[in-house]
């Protein structure tokens, strides 16, 4: 799963700009603002979702450029027949995401198929510290990465249990046949989610447990919160309907489950682990899985990772891109200096300025 070829029009701070990529590692530097998390911003909506900032579409055209954006890519001919993916939006539309395939339009939950994409970005240093909504959106990520067709049940039952909601909390009594329906999607839709996070969760945490310790902490992991029960979700539904009315709110359901992960060395709650063991474990986490979807997929997902090397010291640093080099795919890196990632080798190097791209030293 290579891009060869990534061209953006209007995107963020981007006119307009193509870079040729080449396999293995792809090297942006450039000082802070320059533009290089954009350019994995770019990269990450390739797939399904809001991308690695998980940022409006409107917020993603360029200030004071004609409205609308459009990223595009050629991926590597060798691995799939020279396939061309985009999406975007129009100045008309600036909400409604517009995907192409070959040129002939999609949805974007199909562009899972052709591009599995994990990344690390420096707001994920607070995973383990924040809510269980954003554990929620990595596992689904995780998850997505091995199925696709996980992002489908994702967007259903988003969409069915924003309506179920809204009609739990209008006034009067709600209506008992459009309940019953939602209700079916939300069972439905709701069953299939639960089934593939535990799925990814087993496979992955044994695929975990086979790594050595070091240099990157072993995570343990686990579903908490709501669990499927002994009654099936359509059933938890309608006898909870007058507890949710109440709440004004659907308190059952894979939205009320979290991703717990402990430093299994120290049996300690990641939350309570220190900034580098979380970042640690984070690393150790995306690695194992990208091993993982190799396996399942048959090919290496493509990892973006934002300022990954500044905040590892060399030995982990070391360790990362050695095993990065060894594992293959191709892989997006940022940093402000071309010498945190001494000793990576051969790679595509790029230099970026301002809102332009050139070929790095």
């Amino acid at each position: 799963m290579t891009i060869a070829r990534l061209m953006l029009t209007d995107f963020r701070s981007y006119a307009s700009a193509t870079i040729g990529a080449g396999p293995g590692f792809v090297v942006l530097t450039g000082e802070n603002g320059a533009g290089k998390t954009n350019i994995l911003e770019a990269v990450s909506m390739l797939g399904p979702g809001r991308g690695l900032r998980g940022a409006a579409l409107a917020e993603m055209a360029r200030a004071n450029g004609p409205g609308g954006f459009a990223v595009a890519a050629e991926l590597a001919a060798d691995t799939t027949g020279g396939v061309r993916l985009g999406t975007g939006t129009g100045p008309q539309t600036p909400d409604r995401r517009q995907v192409r395939i070959n040129g002939a339009a999609a949805s974007a939950a199909s562009l899972g198929e052709w591009l599995s994409l994990l990344w690390l970005t420096p707001a994920m240093d607070r995973l383990f510290t924040e809510g269980a909504e954003a554990r929620r959106r990595f596992l689904d990520r995780l998850v997505l990465a091995i199925e696709p067709g996980h992002a489908h049940h994702v967007g259903r039952y988003d969409a069915a249990m924003r309506a179920r909601n809204k009609l739990l909390a209008a006034d009067g009594p709600p209506d008992i046949a459009w309940l019953d329906a939602l209700e079916a999607q939300l069972a439905q839709h709701g069953t299939a989610i639960a089934e593939a996070r535990a799925r990814t969760v087993v496979a992955l945490a044994g695929r975990i447990a086979a790594e050595p310790d070091a240099p990157f902490a072993r995570a343990s992991l686990a579903i908490e919160g709501w669990l499927p029960g002994g009654r099936p979700l359509i059933e938890e539904l309608r006898l909870g309907r007058p507890r949710d009315i109440a709440a004004g709110r659907t308190l059952s359901g894979p939205h009320r489950q979290d991703l717990a992960v402990t430093h299994a060395a120290k049996a300690q709650p990641a939350a309570r682990a220190s900034t580098g063991e979380q970042k640690a474990l984070l690393l150790g986490i995306v690695l194992a899985h990208a091993d993982l979807v190799a396996e399942r997929r048959g090919q290496r997902p493509l990892l973006l990772m934002d300022e990954v090397a500044a905040h590892l010291d060399p030995v982990r640093r070391a360790a990362l891109f050695e095993r990065l080099g060894r594992s293959g795919g191709q892989i997006w890196l940022t940093g402000t200096e071309r010498t945190l990632f001494d000793g990576i080798g051969e790679a595509t190097w790029l230099s970026v300025r301002a809102g332009t791209i050139e070929p790095g030293e």
